[in-house]
């Protein structure tokens, strides 16, 4: 009989948060046993014939082909008894039934454990006549929970039995008996019995986890025998926290992952970056698959994670070809208990701000004054302005009459000026008018699941709303996602299963047509302090109109609707007693992602009671239409042996399929007859204007997997696919990328003979692998017209005209990746501390990029081709402490994980024969900051003078330097500060002053729980990054554009000749000198560390719960992006520093300036979760 079980538990209960549930569930197991049968031996069916044999030989028959286990006492129960069993396709009830007819024993099911004792009042003479005695004792956890379902057994013998719902166990055991006790997930203890007969055994949880199963490509693998490099979380990253998608959560839980959000919207999808940089030709994102098919993450209802794996290195993601180039990014959603059925609500309510909002000015005359500095400074002190910019008019008799109100105390914003225009003398706040003070978000998710063992299934769905941040017009948003997941055994060799997931999302953005920008933009031009929003008739200024004026009128807008429908259907068959086994799925998803954008004049006025319409070239509606069908078919088979009991083999070879069409139209009409229209049949303007695009794609390969281990102690994998896309040309179409990896379990070795609690384990990995970058745009190959309608009208017609297609290189081929990586994993201390470490190096070679230069009579541009090479080095590593200790007397368990990872990237070949600093060259560091050093502010004219010249820069109008300018340090000693021929050779007084890309990025999760307490806190960051403001940014103020917004900031800290140890320069606006000169005192450190979550919960006690019939229950308080610090906050703290590049990429082309953009959000919530 069976000694230890490793196979199914009556409550399979494996991970952390599943053992809290296991009392109710074992109750509700034991009571369905009391009625029935479990579903498991209801639908298992059994055929056996045996005539005259031991009830030994007949159950291990029966076990040998089943997943039951037997367990008896051999005081009590005579194995080697006779009996007979004749059954075909019966269940295991009528097979015990003959099996145990007559021999005076009795039997009871608990799933697919099956305990054989006898009757009552029944006597047995076993085949064991030492003396024995009865034990009995329970059996906790480190956490003192009870441990429902561990095997005690007597060692060297079949006597066993398991602890019930209290724990406990009673046993028949002989003299000298020795109690092994074992439970899944837990270190297996002996314990010799001696003289007493009580017992109170504490199992410890198995830290090393060597039977810890990861997720990977087209399967999985246990985490001890990995030879790549893969990294997996679990649904604990996703749990109680308040975030509108995947991506938000994930962020900086994985090292070198590095998932980037443009800003904090909540309908923000990111992008995936394994390992920095990955090409500078076509580029290159992480694929992303979510139960083996590409899909959006921000599309995911987060509940339905059950893992994330990250297939780092060449090796891992070689599996699947030209698209896992850059790394994988595996997603699987989970999956029911077998066995159990439950029902599960999680909700929460979460109050959200920004994590920052610009600190603006709103003293309307300190504003004006400070612009009137800044023009007249820039113009050389000898110009006067006439408006701030197009709203508002300037006089310095204005500004003198805006002092004077000033300092009487007079708030009155208006006057009528003779020719009966509007006088502004305004002091308004516009942020504080954009924004909310705090807004809301809800998610409500349920979710069933049960197994019956023939037919699982896991069905959910979430509902998150979010309010929206803004005051008038706000930015609505929600999304509901439905799934419906589950599996038919069809025969013992066959399963079928189907996953179908729908998600569904709609958002409105509100716009502004004046400028045609962002609202963040706008009211960095037009948002002047200076001017009210309204009029004192109710209607609305300029300033306004342009601004959030706008969002009150609340007719402009662009809404969002996106659709995904995607189901997979396949089987799983397997053969020669699971040793071989075919696997294939095939899938479709349809992704619909429309929407309409209406544009309508804006009311203002200047005079009372006269209308202006801003922006009449518009009122018109847009209807934009995109589709995607998606198809992917998958088929393939593994045979896996072990032989001799030492080596191990499993092989893979399979065939993938995948094909992708794309389609859009846009149709847009102006003419609006109502500005409520919705419809773009009420749009009667001539001004029609349609356009479309189109792509299609398929890739198809077949892929093989070698997997050899030698005792556990040696461990080969060799990859290979044979990869095809229609994205190049025909006789480039197809390559083959192979890939290797090693890995040798030190610990395994005869010779190792290190103490456990110094080392537990020990491996080295190292793998090598090639893959080509099969992200590239379809129809690069070809040479496309490109059809145009002309301006001019000729014969009284708009005539079509074409024009030439660019060059193409002859012999365009695949960009090639090839890594190269090392690993090593150890335990330590007993397992309490786990390191995982890797070290990189990946070429990417023949990259699509400029080519050389090419003599003018050539008449036309270079044509790109395969002319580029770079190399990447990084390293991460992981560190996890995991421990208790007693705290007034209840254990008290906590964990520690850190994490540190880093990279840079080098040039090797690139066509820019001068090694012009302006764009790529051989030797660079990818991210360098070129710029000038300076060495502080001219405090006088003398300075000036005696200094290098600085014509070539501007901070004036006429390129007159004053006291208070910034001075650039002459570091080539030629009197000149230049920048030479801004190449390699001669940069002038340039040098590398930093590094845009990130570096040393980090993370560190606390979590514990005592007494039903649990808290975690999760960190985040950056060691090392710089930025530096460019033009339009909201840094620079009025520095760049006098009519700009002036940040707080700004005030009393730039240099006058009473504060000459100011940090900012001379107030003089259209200042090239700052904003287009980059240089030292102005490069901004934006490392940072945050608080990214912070929970803390209670989960209620069992005792209570259960009589409810309720298996979990919890309450907590969550909070997301609670605290951020970061150097550059020293000075400013108007932006968050996650989100400091670009504008709006929905609302802009992205260009539109650094910082405006929508805010990062901190959250607080409340939640609940409960399972029945």
């Amino acid at each position: 009989m069976k000694k230890k079980v490793t196979r199914d538990y009556c409550i399979p209960l494996i991970t952390k948060t599943k053992r809290i549930m296991k009392i109710t569930t074992f109750f509700l197991m034991v009571t369905i046993c009391s009625i029935t049968a479990s579903t498991y031996a209801q639908s298992y069916k059994v055929s056996i014939k045996k005539q005259n044999s031991s009830i030994m030989e007949i159950l291990k028959e029966i076990e040998g082909s089943s997943e039951f286990t037997f367990f008896f006492n051999n005081n009590q129960v005579d194995a080697s008894q006779k009996t007979s069993v004749n059954a075909t396709n019966a269940t295991i009830e009528d097979v015990l039934n003959q099996i145990l007819n007559g021999t005076g024993y009795t039997y009871k099911i608990m799933d697919r454990q099956v305990l054989i004792k006898a009757k009552e009042g029944a006597t047995h003479s076993a085949q064991n006549n030492q003396q024995s005695k009865k034990v009995t004792g329970t059996v906790t956890d480190e956490r003192g929970e009870l441990i429902i379902g561990a095997n005690v057994m007597v060692k060297g013998s079949n006597s066993g039995t398991i602890t019930d719902i209290d724990g406990k166990f009673s046993l028949e055991v002989p003299e000298g008996a020795v109690l092994q006790i074992s439970y899944i997930g837990y270190l297996s203890q002996e314990i010799p019995v001696g003289n007493k007969t009580s017992f109170a055994i504490v199992i410890k949880e198995d830290t090393k986890r060597l039977d810890e199963v990861v997720v990977v490509g087209y399967g999985t693998q246990k985490k001890v025998n990995l030879t790549g490099a893969v990294e997996q979380v679990t649904s604990e990253v996703f749990e109680n926290r308040s975030v509108s998608n995947v991506s938000q959560a994930l962020q900086g839980a994985v090292p070198n992952l590095n998932i980037t959000l443009e800003d904090g919207k909540p309908s923000r999808s990111a992008s995936f970056n394994v390992r920095g940089t990955t090409s500078i030709g076509q580029g290159g994102d992480a694929l992303v698959l979510i139960d083996g098919v590409e899909g959006d993450p921000a599309m995911l209802n987060p509940n339905d994670i059950a893992s994330v794996s990250v297939l780092k290195d060449a090796a891992s993601a070689a599996i699947y070809g030209a698209r896992g180039t850059f790394g994988v990014v595996l997603i699987t959603t989970k999956t029911p208990d077998k066995d159990k059925t439950s029902i599960t609500y999680s909700g929460d309510f979460a109050f959200k701000t920004p994590t920052t909002v610009p600190d603006f000015v709103t003293d309307g005359y300190t504003y004006s004054e400070r612009f009137y500095e800044a023009y007249s400074a820039w113009n050389n002190y000898s110009a006067t302005p006439k408006n701030i910019n197009k709203s508002q008019t300037f006089s310095t008799a204005w500004l003198d009459t805006f002092k004077q109100r000033k300092e009487q105390g007079i708030t009155d914003e208006y006057e009528i000026g003779s020719n009966g225009e509007y006088i502004y003398y305004g002091n308004t706040d516009y942020m504080k008018e954009l924004y909310k003070d705090q807004t809301f978000a809800q998610d409500h998710n349920l979710s069933v699941s049960g197994s019956n063992g023939k037919l699982n299934y896991y069905v959910s769905g979430r509902y998150y709303g979010y309010d929206g941040l803004f005051r008038y017009n706000t930015d609505k948003y929600n999304t509901l996602n439905l799934r419906a997941k589950g599996s038919l055994q069809v025969f013992d060799w066959l399963r079928i299963d189907n996953n179908t997931d729908y998600s569904n999302l709609e958002y409105h953005n509100p716009l502004n047509v004046g400028e045609g920008g962002s609202i963040w933009r706008n009211i960095a031009d037009e948002g002047h302090p200076s001017s009210p929003l309204f009029n004192p008739d109710g209607s609305l200024t300029m300033s306004g109109a342009y601004t959030i004026g706008d969002f009150i009128y609340g007719k402009n807008g662009l809404d969002t609707h996106k659709r995904i429908l995607k189901n997979t259907t396949g089987f799983a068959a397997k053969f020669l007693d699971n040793k071989l086994r075919v696997n294939g799925d095939f899938t479709f998803s349809n992704t619909d992602n429309n929407s309409t954008q209406i544009r309508v004049p804006v009311p203002y006025s200047k005079v009372k009671d006269e209308t202006i319409w801003l922006s009449t070239k518009y009122n018109d509606l847009k209807e934009s239409v995109r589709a995607t069908n998606y198809m992917a078919m998958n088929l393939y088979t593994e045979y896996e042996e072990t032989f001799l009991d030492s080596h191990y083999f499993k092989g893979m070879v399979g065939y993938n399929y995948e094909q992708s069409t794309y389609k859009s139209l846009y149709v847009q009409r102006n003419g609006l007859l109502m500005e409520d229209s919705k419809n773009i049949n009420l749009a009667l303007g001539e001004s029609i204007t349609t356009s479309g695009g189109y792509e299609k794609w398929r890739i198809g390969g077949g892929f093989f997997r070698l997997n050899y281990g030698f005792k556990d102690r040696y461990l080969l994998e060799v990859n290979g696919r044979y990869d095809g896309s229609s994205k190049f040309p025909t006789d480039q179409q197809w390559a083959f990328f192979p890939s290797a990896s090693v890995g040798w379990r030190i610990s395994e070795e005869p010779f190792w003979h290190v103490n456990e609690n110094l080392f537990s384990d020990m491996k080295v990995r190292a793998s090598y692998g090639s893959l080509g970058n099969g992200n590239v745009a379809s129809y690069n190959f070809l040479e496309l017209l490109a059809i145009s309608t002309s301006d001019r009208v000729l014969n009284g017609a708009k005539n079509k005209y074409s024009s030439a297609p660019a060059v193409k290189p002859e012999g365009l081929t695949w960009e090639t990746a090839t890594t190269t990586n090392v690993g090593l994993d150890f335990g330590m201390l007993q397992g309490k501390l786990r390191f995982t470490g890797d070290a990189y190096v990946r070429k990417t070679t023949d990259m699509y990029t400029v080519g050389v230069t090419l003599p003018e009579v050539f008449g036309a541009s270079s044509p790109k081709g395969n002319y580029a090479d770079m190399t990447t080095k990084g390293w991460e590593i992981s560190l996890t402490w995991r421990d208790r200790f007693d705290l007034a007397g209840k254990p008290f368990n906590y964990d520690v994980r850190a994490t540190l990872s880093d990279y840079t990237s080098k040039i090797d070949r690139y066509n820019n024969s001068t090694k012009s600093l302006s764009d790529y060259y051989e030797g660079q560091t990818v991210g360098e900051i070129w710029g000038y050093v300076t060495e502080g502010l001219f405090q006088s004219q003398e300075e000036i003078d005696n200094h290098a010249t600085q014509k070539l820069i501007k901070s004036s109008n006429k390129g007159i330097w004053y006291p208070g300018d910034v001075k650039l340090k002459d570091l080539n000693n030629d009197g000149v500060i230049d920048y030479g021929n801004n190449t390699l050779d001669d940069h002038g007084d340039k040098k590398v002053i930093g590094n845009e890309l990130p570096r040393y990025s980090y993370s560190f999760n606390l979590s514990a729980d005592w007494n039903n307490i649990f808290v975690s806190a999760f960190f985040q960051g950056v060691g090392k990054q710089y930025w530096y403001p460019g033009s339009e940014t909201l840094f620079w103020g009025q520095y760049n554009r006098p009519y700009n917004n002036m940040p707080t900031w700004h005030v009393d800290n730039y240099w006058t000749p009473d504060n000459t140890n100011a940090y900012l320069p001379r107030y003089a606006g259209y200042n090239s000198s700052l904003r287009d000169t980059r240089q030292t005192r102005y490069l901004q450190n934006v490392a940072y560390l945050r608080l990214k979550s912070l929970q803390v919960g209670y989960n209620l006690p069992k005792s209570f719960i259960s009589k409810i019939n309720m298996q979990n229950a919890r309450v907590y308080l969550s909070g997301e992006n609670l605290f951020c610090w970061s150097p550059l906050y020293k000075h400013t703290k108007d932006f968050d520093v996650a989100s400091i590049y670009g504008s709006d990429p929905d609302l802009t082309s992205g260009t539109s300036g650094d910082n405006y953009n929508y805010p990062v959000m901190r959250s607080i919530s409340v939640g609940l979760s409960v399972t029945f």
